[in-house]
């Protein structure tokens, strides 16, 4: 498919919430796919960053930073039936723009569950009340009030988002390589069972960041790659991951939920200071930091099977994320201040002058051992492809593009996650923007040339435990 095809016609208005790096970097690939003119779209951002880029794209622009108190009065006004609210913000409440733009009768995409600013840090609630676990429930909790509303995607970025979609890939590509009958799943509990017959323990989505720029990092400045407001927020939650069946190993540091299915655990430490093992091709074996996205508890709750109301198999799913080197820098200081935010902030876009950013999922315990399945993006590709996009970025905005197209093509199809759309059609529009897109086997365990000087903390019975993927 061209990358300058246009997928869908859209006769509403768009409203977008948030005109940080990934707002700049989806308003060309909007206008390039989505059947739309610039006067149709509204950027509603507390910062005035990004108004070049809004004037240059002929776009209204409107600097009014939403809260509890005026998003209604903001928002409502520009929500019509049959419109898009296009929520790529930080600091502002998922839940309460789903219900408005449910009540006002608009599409709805966001690319994480955000709460109101101050939510994820806020101690005099509960660990558990701010954990993505929660958070996911109380969206989900949504379904309830119209099963059949407008269609409101969640969590439809790069992760979560496209990692869902190629779970899936994945699981059919193993199926093919050691002679399992897959057909073509449907259903949920289809896939589930797929992911049981082939033996699947583990499910990671490893991303490992080598962009560098010209600029190094400062004292006081944390740098990133994308959105350091919402890796600033997802790195000090405590860390999240979907709890296998067959761990035996709990966590000293975890603790479990009490409500929902139960299909998550927490340890309770920040997400950006817990470290994991894990592999990609390029880069091989890595420590990568196991930081609480929705992902990991939607693709362990999407692929548990049940019998007899008992949970008979479900993979241990997280998150293994290297960033660039910089925002590692920035991470070790943060974690200095005791999780007190720098002063100065930086998001590498010109700057950077070499690197890519391998982002895939690791499927492990099958008969093959390991499969990695994603994308390997570098910047001159990613530049090549789309104006005000990193190698990151890219992988993101082009991913939400993939969700508000098919929510345009799906109009009434409720709250939904990424586990529960046409993983092809995603896939489809997402793929020229992912530069080489390949799957690759691998004999790595997380027991690799560990020897026997820490055999007393390993469980050797079995390589996939996370008492052996976990850095301690």
């Amino acid at each position: 498919m061209s990358e300058h095809a246009v997928h869908v016609k859209f006769a509403g208005k768009i409203v977008l919430v948030g005109f940080g790096s990934i707002g700049q970097g989806i308003l060309p690939l909007i206008l390039r796919h989505i059947g739309t003119v610039p006067d149709r779209i509204t950027i509603v951002t507390a910062a005035s960053h990004g108004h070049a880029e809004a004037q240059r794209y002929r776009v209204k622009f409107l600097k009014t930073p939403l809260t509890r108190d005026n998003y209604r009065e903001v928002l409502a006004p520009l929500l019509d039936p049959g419109d898009f609210l296009l929520n790529l913000s930080v600091d502002v409440s998922s839940v309460a723009l789903i219900r408005l733009a449910r009540e006002r009768g608009a599409l709805y995409l966001d690319t994480c569950i955000e709460p109101w600013a101050g939510g994820y840090t806020d101690t005099r609630v509960t660990v558990e009340d701010r954990s993505n676990y929660a958070m996911r429930l109380e969206a989900l909790e949504l379904r309830k009030d119209d099963e059949f509303g407008p269609t409101a995607l969640v969590t439809h970025g790069a992760n979560p988002g496209l990692v869902s979609h190629l779970v899936k890939q994945a699981l059919l590509n193993i199926a093919a390589d050691t002679g399992v009958r897959a057909g073509a799943p449907k259903t949920r509990a289809q896939w589930a069972a797929l992911a049981r017959t082939l033996g699947i323990k583990v499910m990671h989505i490893a991303e490992r960041d080598t962009q560098v720029a010209s600029v190094p990092k400062r004292a006081n400045e944390f740098v990133n790659t994308w959105s350091v407001d919402g890796f600033v927020s997802e790195g000090s939650q405590p860390a999240e991951l979907g709890w296998g069946t067959h761990e035996r190993n709990f966590p000293h540091d975890g603790a479990r939920h009490t409500k929902g299915s139960g299909c998550a655990i927490y340890l309770n430490r920040p997400g950006a200071s817990t470290r994991v093992r894990t592999w990609t091709p390029e880069a091989g074996s890595f420590h990568g930091f196991l930081i609480t996205h929705s992902e990991a508890i939607a693709l362990a709750d999407y692929y548990s099977v049940v019998e007899e109301g008992r949970v008979v198999y479900r993979p241990t799913a997280h998150y293994a994320y290297h960033p660039c080197d910089s925002a590692v820098l920035s991470v070790h200081e943060l974690a200095g201040r005791n999780w007190h935010p720098q002063e100065h902030t930086r998001i590498m876009m010109d700057e950077i002058t070499e690197g890519c950013d391998e982002l895939g999922v690791l499927l492990a315990g099958h008969a093959k051992n390991a499969y990695w399945f994603g994308s390997l993006l570098s910047i001159g590709e990613a530049r090549r492809l789309a104006p005000h996009n990193s190698a990151t970025g890219l992988q993101v905005t082009s991913s939400a593009l993939a969700g508000m197209v098919w929510a345009i093509e799906n109009p009434r199809r409720g709250i939904v996650e990424p586990d529960e759309i046409d993983y092809t059609r995603a896939l489809e529009i997402c793929r020229p923007y992912l530069g080489k897109v390949a799957g690759k086997y691998t004999d790595w365990t997380p027991l690799h040339q560990r020897g026997e000087l820490f055999a007393e903390d390993l469980d050797t019975g079995d390589p996939w435990q996370f008492k052996n993927v976990r850095v301690v």
